[in-house]
């Protein structure tokens, strides 16, 4: 994609604008994802529907189709291994994959399914999915179960690292890490007391992080266990996301982006950065752009910002309104971006239009 230059002109209604489109649908969107082709967008909420935004036609709203993929509200979103399609899980209990306008059921458990991951390298992919305590992983196709993974606690979230090789989860009192094509392995176990409600990786498979519900993050160096704690936050860090080559971990939870740096032996002992925010107004979600050093944060009032991190230069995507944004992703190649809000604001942006 061409480079998103900070410095472009932009209107007081942000480059949504000038280079994308914004819709208000039914329900609160839960989650927002590109296709693993990039060649669709889509939004999940809280009736239980999937809004199916076609690349090509993205400015378009009259292209863009609803798909009831769910009989509650869409808990979990994630592109499928392959193609254009979704993988979703709902309070239904189950799992769906949707691909053009009609969803298949992969799945039914008897609780919840809260969090859906996949991992692919383009030839073969790994499903995960968590209902209560137990995480299933599936082949690509689904149905075809590889191992149940059996937690002490209800899973609070799954991600698969970078090879994926392995996968983590987080729950009551720590993480979990496991071999995903061991079937005698017992996991690793990261303790460290509290509620753990959000984990990522990082890219390079150093460290193990969780968000809690103390306003905490807390981590786990993963070459020796060593634990970190990184905390200050007003509120819950409900969004997170390692910058393109894992030198930064943006955060939400306060009304700037905080950065914590994860080189030259940090996060401990050393502080973190801030990118701009919006005074007094909290951010809720974050997102990395996947081939630049630019991070994208919503805010609580409806807000999106597009941040520059060498130069700290502010673009808007999109003014406030529609209540908290609770759905943010680019697309792989960084070309879409994407945000969702709780009372049903939806917008898409295509980065490479001309402003």
């Amino acid at each position: 994609m061409e480079e998103v230059r900070m410095s472009d002109k932009s209107t007081l209604s942000g480059i949504v604008g000038e280079r994308g489109v914004e819709q208000t649908v039914e329900g609160h969107i839960t989650a927002c994802s590109a296709s693993r082709d990039n060649s669709r967008f889509a939004f999940a909420t809280g009736e239980g529907d999937l809004l199916i935004v076609p690349r090509e036609t993205l400015r378009d709203t009259a292209t863009w189709t609803t798909v009831q993929a769910h009989d509650g509200p869409v808990l979990a979103l994630s592109p499928d291994v392959a193609g254009a399609g979704f993988l979703s899980g709902g309070e239904d209990c189950r799992l769906k994959r949707t691909v053009g306008d009609t969803p298949e059921e992969l799945a039914k458990t008897r609780r919840w399914i809260e969090h859906v991951a996949c991992w692919s390298d383009g030839r073969k992919g790994t499903i995960a999915f968590a209902s209560g305590k137990e995480v299933h992983l599936r082949e690509a196709d689904g149905t075809t179960a590889l191992r149940t993974l059996e937690h002490p606690s209800t899973v609070s979230g799954i991600v698969f690292d970078a090879k994926g090789k392995r996968i983590a989860a987080s729950h009551y009192n720590g993480a979990s890490m496991w071999f995903v094509n061991s079937k005698d392995s017992a996991a690793k176990v990261y303790e460290w007391k509290g509620s753990h409600i959000g984990i990522t990786i990082h890219p390079a498979g150093e460290a193990l992080i969780t968000s809690m519900q103390e306003n905490d993050l807390h981590g786990w160096r993963l070459s020796d266990g060593h634990n970190m704690r990184m905390s200050g936050y007003p509120t819950k860090v409900m969004s997170f996301a390692f910058t393109r080559n894992g030198k930064w971990l943006a955060t939400s939870g306060a009304d700037s982006v905080i950065l914590w740096p994860f080189f030259n032996g940090g996060p401990m002992g050393k502080p973190p950065s801030e990118l701009p925010g919006i005074p007094g107004v909290l951010c809720t979600r974050v997102a990395a752009h996947p081939q630049q050093d630019v991070v994208v944060a919503g805010f609580a009032d409806g807000a999106v910002l597009m941040m520059d991190q060498s130069s700290e230069r502010v673009l808007p995507v999109c003014p406030a309104g529609g209540g908290s944004v609770t759905a943010l992703a680019f697309s792989s190649d960084g070309c879409i971006l994407g945000y969702g809000t709780e009372d049903g604001r939806v917008g898409v942006v295509d980065l490479t239009a001309p402003a």
